[in-house]
């Protein structure tokens, strides 16, 4: 009866891993391949720019950088936009050039294209003003295989749901995975961890064992890559995982009540070299922090205070802080360092870094890249499996 009852229930969960890998295998070929591209983004990326992210301006030491303000008015000479500036990022090393941008969203465009009016960089070179390059984000090639692995290009606050859905299904495709393949006895299960090709010719057995041996040593961290995806699609995973992490706390830290209380009076072109300095000097050896110039934007949302965040390594988002400051005076108001915030607060800031293997530096990218790769392979091999046995009978 116990047998029965078992092989039941593996009946079932083999038809629904048959029917929901058919019916969402091409997508999840899509974002697991996209997601293998995307790994080395930030390498290619600064390899293809080193000419402009390293500005080469000799004798540093004994020159001063530029005013802010007298920067932005510089880019804003060369790229005669008429958007205003958004942020600039600030690298803390002062050999890296000044990164500015232009950014204005639509959130009633229905594609990558329309909800994405103006996503410009400009690289400064902060002691002169010289405008070492730019670059249209948008139609860059690793953002446009960003935005399909994130939303297959569509608006991003539905399309995140196109992809989002069938990375849900993945993670049972996943666990079910495992249970399909759970060998039945010692000398079944020597068969399912290694291939044993010697005296196998028929191609269809070699897909049978690539579908379910690299499944199997894949399915571990695929299900982590899967998982801090859902992060982005559902904001249930993100409450979970920062619930999980912090122990339980179901609120997560709100700064809101810190707010902007000097008269807008006060603020004038030096306020942001004010802010600037205040961080650089309580960050030494932070890699770069995000400045925001205050204009009023498309998509305008309320900001109740002036927020800083400080991102602590070049490789990596997990490791960050957040600054509050007095929007008009420059006067520092709060300081919510990365030591100070809680396990859920760490995980949350660590989820993409884990998500793209980042928090172990390259190896990690190597690992992840690998295992999106093996993922893509799955759906692929599992139609193989169903149309071999589709045609024998």
């Amino acid at each position: 009866m116990k047998k029965t009852k078992k092989n039941r229930f593996k009946y079932w969960i083999g038809k629904l891993h048959l029917w929901l890998g058919l019916t969402t295998g091409l997508l999840v070929f899509i974002i697991s391949i996209t997601g293998a591209i995307y790994a080395f983004q930030e390498e290619i990326t600064n390899h293809l720019r080193k000419d402009v992210i390293f500005h080469k301006e000799q004798n540093i030491e004994a020159k001063a950088i530029l005013p802010i303000k007298e920067l932005e008015k510089k880019v804003n000479e060369y790229t005669s936009e008429k958007f205003p500036l958004h942020w600039v990022t600030i690298p803390v090393d002062k050999k890296r050039s000044y990164i500015f941008y232009y950014y204005e969203h639509d959130p009633n465009g229905w594609n990558l294209f329309e909800e994405y009016i103006i996503y410009k960089s400009v690289y400064v070179n902060p002691f002169t003003g010289e405008i070492l390059g730019s670059y249209d984000e948008i139609s860059s090639f690793f953002n446009i295989i960003k935005s399909i692995h994130f939303s297959l290009m569509l608006n991003t606050s539905w399309g995140v749901y196109v992809c989002g859905i069938p990375t849900l299904i993945f993670v049972f495709m996943l666990i079910s995975g495992i249970i399909l393949w759970w060998p039945k006895n010692k000398n079944a299960r020597k068969q399912r961890f290694r291939f044993n090709w010697k005296k196998v010719k028929k191609w269809k057995r070699k897909n049978y064992d690539l579908h379910n041996i690299l499944g199997f040593y894949a399915s571990s961290i695929a299900l982590i890559i899967a998982i801090t995806g859902l992060f982005y699609s559902f904001l249930f995973i993100k409450a979970l995982i920062y619930i999980v992490f912090s122990g339980g706390d179901t609120t997560y830290p709100d700064f809101s009540h810190i707010k902007t209380k000097a008269p807008i009076e006060m603020r004038n072109a030096q306020t942001l070299d004010k802010i600037s300095a205040k961080v650089e000097e309580l960050y030494p050896d932070a890699f770069a922090y995000a400045l925001d110039f205050g204009y009023e934007h498309l998509d305008e949302h309320e900001h109740p205070n002036y927020s800083v965040y400080v991102k602590q390594l070049s490789y990596s988002y997990h490791i960050n802080h957040n600054l509050i400051f007095d929007e008009n005076s420059g006067e520092l108001l709060h300081v919510h360092d990365h030591k100070d915030k809680n396990m859920g607060e760490k995980a949350v800031s660590a989820n993409y870094d884990v998500h793209i293997g980042a928090i172990l530096g390259i190896w990690g990218k190597i690992l992840a890249f690998i295992i999106s790769l093996i993922c893509a392979s799955l759906p692929v091999t599992g139609f193989l499996i169903w149309w071999g046995r589709k045609k024998r009978h």
